[in-house]
């Protein structure tokens, strides 16, 4: 983002009082106000002030932040960087939230307790595991099942406004490996406001991605995630703002009647892919 200052003859921009610069910083991005840090040591210390960051942050942090025990900070940078590299738990530990590290937007994850698992409370099917490396308390692991249904649900007024999101089952298989994925495709699908806007075929084997890497009919096979985990796109929507709407992501196989199982599913996060800023996409 482009910002145009005037300043009268002889008067330079560093010139202009702290709290001058500090106005127009915080019309920026997180991005372009870490590198003007680095021009001067008037710059630093405006690009850091709590002023710059609390316009980076989302406008109802405190009441996001506050349902967390994990999100101490010094100032509003610190928290920013802290929001952006370490998901806090909210919801009672049933969702995690963090930021987008380079626009600030607001990404969810939520955790496999807030979602809908047909035969999720039925032992023989699927039972509930702790795992060192999730992120929630347990996950649910698929034992075995010939009707596979996961759906979720999230608001848009949680979410920020004019960003395109993108919705992501976060999953691996189990220590004795998953089965009955191979050639099995699984139907995703994203309906907004109870009208669904996508819907797709994918298949959640990745071995089977990595080993066909020529493949005549493209497939959407998992990818891996940073933290150890797979994730799988469900589909993508736009958050307006303004009017809430339901957004309701569902992971389905409920047709071949063939048997599965050997899934670990830590949730489905909700992320931007692209916001709009000042008209313009970014």
């Amino acid at each position: 983002m482009m910002v145009m200052v005037m300043v009268g003859e002889g008067v330079g921009f560093q010139d202009l009082p702290e709290g001058c610069i500090a106005n127009v910083v915080s019309l920026t991005t997180p991005r372009d106000a870490c590198s003007l840090a680095l021009v001067s040591s008037t710059f630093r210390s405006a690009a850091e002030s709590d002023s710059v960051w609390d316009r980076f942050l989302p406008s109802d942090y405190n009441d996001i932040v506050s349902q967390s025990t994990s999100s101490s900070c010094r100032s509003k940078k610190q928290l920013y960087l802290s929001l952006c590299e370490n998901p806090i738990l909210v919801d009672d530990g049933k969702k995690s939230f963090q930021l987008d590290k380079a626009y600030g937007k607001k990404c969810y994850m939520l955790s496999p307790r807030m979602l809908f698992i047909v035969w999720g409370d039925t032992p023989r099917y699927w039972k509930w595991t702790p795992l060192p490396e999730a992120r929630f308390s347990e996950v649910a692991e698929l034992v075995s099942v010939c009707w596979l249904e996961i759906r979720g649900w999230i608001n848009t007024h949680m979410l920020s406004p004019d960003t395109l999101y993108g919705a992501y089952l976060v999953f691996k298989p189990s220590s004795a490996g998953a089965y009955g994925f191979e050639y099995q495709s699984i139907e995703v699908s994203i309906a907004v406001a109870g009208v669904e806007t996508h819907k797709r075929a994918v298949f959640l084997d990745p071995e089977r991605g990595k080993r066909l890497r020529y493949q005549i009919v493209p497939r959407r096979y998992p990818k891996d995630r940073k933290d150890g985990w797979l994730e799988m796109e469900l589909g993508q929507f736009f958050s307006e703002g303004g009017e809430d709407k339901e957004v309701e992501m569902g992971v389905y196989e409920i047709k071949g009647g063939d048997w599965k199982g050997g899934l670990l599913v830590q949730g489905i996060e909700v992320r931007p892919k692209q916001c709009v800023h000042a008209n313009n996409t970014i």
